[in-house]
């Protein structure tokens, strides 16, 4: 309904005579996009996605011009829907502990933080510079949490200077974990807390945005050493499905770089031999 909400008849090369009660596509228009009836195209729509073959989704997905994360988005549903298209759920252990391999290959970053998450957007672990780089995120309401250290820590605004699209994007990647596990408790539990003590959570995960998060350039503004521009990039960890290894990295001979040398210097002074290993149930 939201895609549906935001695509306009011109956008979709459909003639708009007359006056629109509805804001966007009406849903007679976006089953004849897909060749499907409207009952079928409603169904769908309310989240009966069992039964519905890949051909109507590919025929959904392009009549309302979904992006690659969207459609991933979708086909999730769809298999959750679907029973036993999961893959096999592998036990977890209690707790997380990084592997002394994992560990060995953080520390090898040294030219700029470096951590590992979960879909849930916990750090689970991070290279001495990540850890000095991420400190509020670790020592606030945050507690070792992006998203609760984005909603719930007012430090952040300051941290994120576009704050607003930093929101956007915690908000994307979180909706996206939960169409890829929507039986996470862990996640349907940070999700309620988030929507329960803030409005500007809750706005956002009503929109149903999704996001890919593999490679991009942020900025940042750090307590210590003042505007950082970093990119970075997102590496799937094949022996751990689910956790990202990502590194954030600044232009050579930069000022963010003088400053990124700078906070490293920092770090290898206050926290000696620390690398910061998250410990989280499941």
């Amino acid at each position: 309904m939201s895609r549906r909400a935001r695509l306009s008849p011109e956008q979709a090369g459909i003639p708009a005579a007359g006056s629109r009660r509805v804001v966007g596509l009406r849903r007679s228009e976006v089953a004849m996009l897909a060749d499907v009836s409207i009952e079928y195209y409603a169904k769908i729509e309310r989240g009966h996605l069992a039964g519905v073959s890949d051909n109507v989704l590919e025929a959904v997905t392009r009549a309302l011009r979904l992006d690659d994360a969207e459609r991933e988005y979708l086909f999730g549903l769809a298999r959750v829907a679907h029973g036993g298209a999961e893959p096999v759920r592998r036990r977890k252990p209690k707790q997380w502990v990084a592997r002394e391999s994992l560990v060995r290959a953080l520390d090898a970053v040294t030219a700029g933080p470096a951590f590992v998450r979960n879909g849930r957007m916990d750090i689970l672990a991070t290279n001495p510079l990540g850890r000095a780089f991420y400190d509020h995120v670790f020592d606030g309401p945050g507690q070792g949490n992006l998203a609760r250290f984005n909603f719930l820590d007012e430090r952040s605004h300051d941290f994120y200077p576009d704050w607003n699209a930093a929101a956007d994007v915690t908000v994307a990647i979180l909706r996206t974990e939960a169409g890829r596990d929507p039986r996470d408790k862990q996640l349907h539990d940070l999700i309620g807390e988030l929507s329960t003590r803030t409005d500007e959570f809750r706005t956002r995960w009503g929109a149903h945005n999704v996001r890919r998060h593999g490679s991009g350039t942020k900025n940042f503004r750090h307590h210590l050493v003042g505007d950082l521009t970093l990119t970075y990039e997102g590496l799937e960890l094949t022996a751990e499905p689910g956790l990202s290894f990502l590194i954030y990295t600044a232009e050579p001979g930069s000022a963010s770089q003088e400053r990124l040398d700078l906070l490293a210097s920092w770090a290898a002074t206050e926290r000696p031999n620390e690398v910061h290993l998250g410990l989280v149930d499941g």
